[in-house]
């Protein structure tokens, strides 16, 4: 069975966000995952000095086939540091998987199916 891991922002760590809708379109897109036959996880990172290690530990509990970084993680210029930084922990811990990056919380599945 393909296996995902989507990493994003945790919407109650971001100022401005609804963080419960965000959240229940989070578990209806994993609810997707799981129609598909796909197993998949989410971790979702503080935009602070954790996000490392939530992350690394993120990527560590198995082999992805997929990794899926969000739009949130990705977009805003100011974290373009931090994404990049996603990236390479990515590159580095979960070295057999292919990257994808999705548009909004609703097509993280199209996204990863685009690897699998």
């Amino acid at each position: 069975m393909a296996s995902v891991l989507v990493l994003g922002f945790d919407p109650h760590a971001v100022p401005g966000m609804d963080g419960d809708a965000v959240r229940a379109l989070l578990e209806q897109e994993l609810a997707r995952f799981g129609e598909r036959g796909i197993t998949a996880s989410t971790a979702l990172i503080a935009p602070d000095a954790s996000a490392v290690a939530t992350v690394v530990a993120a990527l560590s509990e198995r082999n992805w086939d997929v990794v899926v970084i969000g739009g949130g993680v990705r977009r805003p210029e100011p974290l373009l540091t931090f994404f990049e930084q996603v990236v390479n922990l990515v590159r580095r811990h979960a070295p057999g998987a292919a990257i994808a990056f999705n548009s909004g919380v609703g097509d993280s599945v199209e996204a990863a199916e685009r690897w699998l």
